[in-house]
């Protein structure tokens, strides 16, 4: 299996609707509560500064996607965020450390300085350990900021990158 990083097209929407909605409904992860259709998900997708997708050479299946776009606005406006989705079944094959060292590169070329993500679930052991051993650090612990799809709240803990 060779994976290849590149821009999405719109013949990918309908794959990475899938896997994105499947993180939603997963509700562990993602704020967002409600679903992406192809007319949500395709303006969704088109007004990110940048949007990637994991894709197999061979197959052309998606296997991930993240979304990349400003953080803030005006003297924060440097500060980049990104959000990744790896489907279900690809799992443990590494596909988000592609994804995040592909965000990393995008960020820099569209001029970011630093890559901040602002609400990693505390019990998201796998995404946590992939930042912190691609170099980013956590900035704190904020209780309860994230409610579970069962209700429950869970600590989220903020990361930050100089890129």
């Amino acid at each position: 299996m060779k994976i290849l990083m590149r821009k999405y097209e719109e013949k990918d929407l309908i794959e990475m609707i899938q896997i994105w909605n499947e993180i939603v409904e997963e509700g562990n992860a993602f704020p967002q509560e409600e679903f992406l259709n192809l007319e949500s998900g395709a303006s969704f997708f088109a007004t990110q500064t940048y949007t990637g997708v994991a894709v197999d050479a061979e197959t052309e299946i998606i296997y991930g996607l993240y979304i990349l776009h400003p953080n803030n606005i005006g003297r924060c406006g440097h500060i980049c965020n990104a959000s990744y989705a790896v489907r279900s079944q690809s799992r443990g094959l590494h596909i988000g450390e592609k994804l995040v060292l592909d965000c990393i590169e995008q960020g820099r070329k569209f001029g970011f300085s630093i890559l901040q993500f602002n609400a990693v679930v505390a019990t998201n052991k796998h995404a946590r350990h992939l930042y912190e051993r691609l170099g980013f650090t956590q900035l704190g612990t904020i209780s309860k900021g994230f409610r579970m799809k069962d209700g429950y709240f869970e600590d989220i803990c903020p990361y930050y990158r100089v890129l």
